[in-house]
């Protein structure tokens, strides 16, 4: 016998995998006590580079730090 919807939890539908996917991004466990999504994240964006380090001659500084056997 179905009973009265209940929210289980909230979540940005934009995040969800379902749009055009030839697979299905959800499922239920099989107890069926848990559901399971998979969630898209959009990572943070990272600073720009603001300086750049340009070392000239650097073989022959490893050369010189680095024995040869």
């Amino acid at each position: 016998m179905a009973g009265r919807p209940t929210v289980l939890f909230t979540f940005d539908e934009t995040h969800l995998l379902m749009a055009a996917s030839p697979v299905r991004s959800f499922d239920v466990a099989p107890d069926g006590q848990r559901f399971y999504a998979v969630e898209r994240v959009t990572p943070a964006p990272t600073a720009a580079a603001t300086r750049i380090n340009v070392i000239q001659n650097w073989l022959e500084e490893l050369k010189a730090k680095v024995p040869v056997r």
